[in-house]
């Protein structure tokens, strides 16, 4: 049954504390899909209790991978050492459907059993999402594919091969794929205009412990020296840097102080000098992040020359589009004007509507492109009922419903269920009045 949250609108600076991020959703479905590279052992740490997870762990044990809770359920053992394709449920076809990061265990099979099958993907709503990268990166490793009735089947009747790769695109999860694959195969892999996000790094350094030797972790030129024989390894999850991101705009757009615990801002990358941008101010206190009441608000300067800031997101180094629905939501309180342009996915900015039946003065210019004029605080949002299509967005209106005024509420939650653990509870533990009914 679908659930909704009912929000209560807070007051300035009402919402006070520290908060704790969970571990990175995008790292822990890339180093979940690792584990059924190698039938050894492998432990996994700080993995976060959301629905995307959730899914992908059902997934593993379909195809027969044992999976033991530690720790609480923070931490699993995974055991790929009976893995097959000999006993698939309609539920692991649902499941695949559902979560964007199946895509990722398309490696390891091929590499194990030497063929994969796999529904189309699912994920956020937010535009066509290519696979360009997967299959011609794939490709050159010696994979076909087929598709038929909406099933890709891949194979390897050449056997695999190491190759110099070119990627269409900087594609993080397909990054992870072939990066995956030329782990398990003997010579020397060129991986080129590849992603270097934090999730990619660290799916590099767990694979490094395994085994493999990579060089280039952290730019857009990786080399694998790839082996059959991968080890066991025990593998700790990042602090989840969206998550972070979202917490800071909550801070900022409520007029509250609030304290991020473990977190640097050298970790961060682009994130808060973005924030800065529409005058956010982070601070590092020794550990943490703090974010400060800024109860006067926060102003968007102008540029040297006068002309209207611009804020778009990029691959990494850059900014994370992840997080431009969060810019977004707390741009529409700033004082001064910003253009946001969205640059990756035609269809994330479409939300922006609900935005403005909240009272937001946002011009949509396109479908990657917004103007948000700043009100200020100086007139609150109205509450209404939303229905969020995706977790970015979803956890945008959240922050708006929070900082609106009267009762919202926010319909088909499990897209935010998706991606932040136990939200609620989380929000409640800073002061929020917020309830999940069904």
């Amino acid at each position: 049954m679908s659930q909704s949250f009912i929000v209560e609108g807070a007051t300035p600076g009402s919402l006070n504390g520290s908060i704790r991020p969970q571990g990175a959703k995008n790292e822990a479905l890339q180093v979940i899909s690792a584990v059924i590279l190698t039938s050894k052992e492998v432990i996994i740490r700080n993995v976060p209790d959301i629905l995307d997870v959730q899914k992908h762990i059902l997934i593993l044990k379909d195809l027969g991978v044992s999976v033991t809770p530690l720790e609480g359920g923070s931490a699993f053992r995974f055991k790929a050492d009976n893995l097959s394709l000999d006993h698939l449920t309609e539920d692991f076809y649902r499941n695949v459907s559902s979560i964007r990061g199946s895509l990722m265990i398309l490696s390891g099979l091929i590499s194990r059993l030497g063929v994969a099958m796999l529904p189309i993907p699912g994920g956020d709503k937010i535009g066509r999402r290519r696979l360009d990268a997967h299959i011609e990166g794939l490709g050159e490793l010696g994979v076909v594919f087929s598709y038929k009735d909406g099933v890709y089947k891949a194979t390897t009747p050449k056997g695999l091969r190491p190759a110099q790769i070119l990627l269409p695109e900087a594609s993080v999860t397909g990054t992870a794929n072939v990066l995956m694959l030329a782990s398990g195969i003997e010579g020397k892999t060129s991986i080129y205009n590849a992603a270097c996000e934090p999730y990619v790094q660290q799916l590099c350094h767990m694979l490094i412990k395994m085994g493999v030797r990579i060089d280039g972790v952290g730019s857009n030129l990786l080399c694998v020296h790839g082996t059959q024989n991968l080890k066991s390894v025990d593998h700790m999850i990042m602090p989840d840097m969206i998550e972070v991101g979202s917490w800071i705009g909550l801070a900022a757009m409520s007029r509250s102080a609030i304290t991020i615990k473990d977190t640097y801002l050298s970790d961060l990358g682009m994130i808060p000098k973005t924030f800065s941008k529409i005058g956010v101010q982070v601070m590092q206190k020794g550990k943490d992040l703090y974010i400060p009441e800024q109860e006067d608000g926060y102003n968007i300067p102008m540029n040297i020359d006068g002309s209207m800031v611009s804020i778009s997101d990029a691959p990494w180094p850059g900014f994370t589009p992840d997080l431009i629905s969060i810019i977004l939501v707390v741009a529409i309180q700033a004082r001064g004007e910003v253009l946001i342009h969205q640059k990756m996915f035609e269809s994330r900015l479409y939300f922006a509507n609900k935005l403005m039946d909240m009272g937001g003065k946002i011009i949509q210019c396109d479908p990657h492109r917004v103007v948000v004029i700043g009100l200020g605080h100086k007139i609150p949002l109205k509450a209404t009922v939303m229905y969020t299509p995706d977790i970015r967005a979803g956890v945008s209106l959240l922050i708006a419903a929070l900082c609106a005024k009267g009762t919202s509420e926010i319909q088909n939650i499990d897209q935010i269920d998706r991606g932040y653990e136990r939200i609620d509870e989380r929000l409640r533990s800073l002061g929020a009045n917020i309830v999940r009914v069904a």
